[in-house]
């Protein structure tokens, strides 16, 4: 036991220090529980309060490009690589 320090000092330290530990354990075990349920939750359930979210978007579109279109933008690609 150190001279400078008092029992209360040290019996304040250690109680401190076990306190900082069960604090650390009770949140390592919080958050591997909340990883568990939100690994559950992604596995299947969903919220029942969202609308449920369409299963297809809209039709795609695409529009043939010429051949001078098509050299433009492997032009334009050409540069915007280019650049970084």
């Amino acid at each position: 036991m150190p001279a400078h320090a008092s029992i209360y000092q040290l019996l304040g330290m250690a109680f401190l220090v076990l306190v900082t530990v069960a604090w650390g354990i009770g949140l390592a075990l919080m958050l591997s529980r909340g990883r568990e349920r939100a690994a559950l939750w992604r596995a299947g359930q969903t919220l029942s309060a969202l609308p449920r979210q369409r299963e297809v978007g809209p039709p795609r579109e695409s529009v043939e490009l010429s051949p001078a279109e098509r050299d433009a933008f492997a032009v334009l690609v050409r540069r915007l690589g280019a650049d970084r």
